[in-house]
């Protein structure tokens, strides 16, 4: 057994009936998003949020949509690791005016449009997720983003409830190694990814989500990585999801990896080894059974630091290569090498 947590396995609310405290049937973790964030009460504690990103080789694209209560956030952010060029835009509309996320994940646009970024994420029903974004770079170079992630049938994703207490919670939702494939537009300049572009082979990327909903107290530290890729020997697809710090003592982790779709669950916590102060030197990560046993091999640092009085964050997000081994609950092995993925430590007072 990779875990002793609580699997849940229908549709359960997320608080009790008056959405102020966590619904013990709550505690555990599921394969799919059976989780309804009926939150309510307690603001300025309350955050909501969804969470995109493609791995495609060179490139990274990020989208965030977010509602923290004291503001909200709507972005969009790439970066091309070859050259270490960036660019993106965002806005942050006070008190999160103008951004509205469902109690469940994924039944409803999540749209804004305002100053010089629009973001629209959209789900069908079979769960294929449609990111449009359209945005001015500072230097006046007109942006866009067309890009659209699969649900492959069966695919699962990581979903737990992580409890510090009745009264604060957080309902998180990972999902990693979702085929992905668009294009991103800079002035007259197409770079296209996934499947197939103009020229030919434009080489796979994949999409990660990270849905969060819950209700956290006021400074927080986490680990946060993923990836995905092909096994060394080109039989499997894995994914990669890792966390840390900020679930321990509470009895139930982020940790996981996902081998041709199916979620091996790890319960236990992770050791991460690495230097906040030299994010650029290898990131390794093992599990104490030894299921989980990767390096990730960074290429570029996304370092945040905001101070704005109450509230404050600082984070080196590193994106690379990920290279070591993996075991399933069935006991299969699987190597992988250079596969695409990222790393980060945050540091929180929100």
């Amino acid at each position: 057994m990779a875990t002793t947590e609580r699997e849940i396995t229908e549709p359960t609310d997320l608080c009790t009936p008056d959405g102020r405290r966590l619904n013990p049937e709550a505690r555990g973790f599921a394969r799919r998003p059976l989780l309804r964030a009926n939150l309510d009460g307690r603001w300025g504690r309350t955050k909501r949020w969804d969470y995109w990103a493609i791995l495609a080789g060179d490139l990274v694209v990020s989208c965030t949509y977010a509602d923290v209560d004291y503001l909200g956030i709507a972005e969009v952010w790439w970066a091309d690791l070859a050259t270490g060029r960036t660019g993106g835009r965002g806005a942050n509309p006070p008190l999160a005016r103008g951004i509205e996320l469902p109690e469940r994940p994924g039944t409803a646009p999540l749209r804004y449009a305002a100053g010089k970024v629009m973001l629209d994420l959209d789900d069908d029903a079979d769960g294929t997720t449609h990111l449009t974004a359209a945005w001015v770079e500072r230097d006046g170079t007109p942006a866009r983003l067309d890009a659209v992630v699969d649900w492959p049938a069966g695919h699962e994703s990581m979903d737990v409830v992580i409890p510090w207490s009745d009264e604060t919670f957080q309902y998180t939702s990972k999902h990693q190694a979702r085929p992905a494939r668009g294009r991103l537009l800079l002035g007259d300049a197409e770079r296209w990814f996934g499947g197939t572009d103009h020229d030919g082979d434009a080489g796979e990327a994949w999409g990660v989500l990270d849905v969060g909903r819950g209700r956290w107290p006021y400074r927080t530290n986490w680990n946060w990585g993923g990836g995905a890729g092909r096994s060394v020997d080109g039989e499997h697809v894995v994914g990669l999801q890792l966390g840390g710090k900020w679930t321990e003592g509470t009895g139930f982790t982020e940790n996981g990896v996902i081998v041709d779709g199916r979620l091996t669950k790890v319960g236990d916590e992770l050791t991460w080894d690495y230097s906040w102060d030299e994010p650029l030197q290898p990131w390794h990560v093992t599990a104490p059974d030894g299921s989980i046993d990767v390096t990730l091999a960074p290429r570029h640092d996304k370092h945040t630091r905001i101070e704005a009085g109450v509230m404050g964050m600082e984070v080196h997000q590193v994106f690379g290569h990920w290279t070591g081994t993996v075991r399933t609950d069935d006991g299969l092995e699987v190597a992988v090498e250079g596969i695409q993925g990222f790393a980060e430590e945050s540091r929180s007072r929100w």
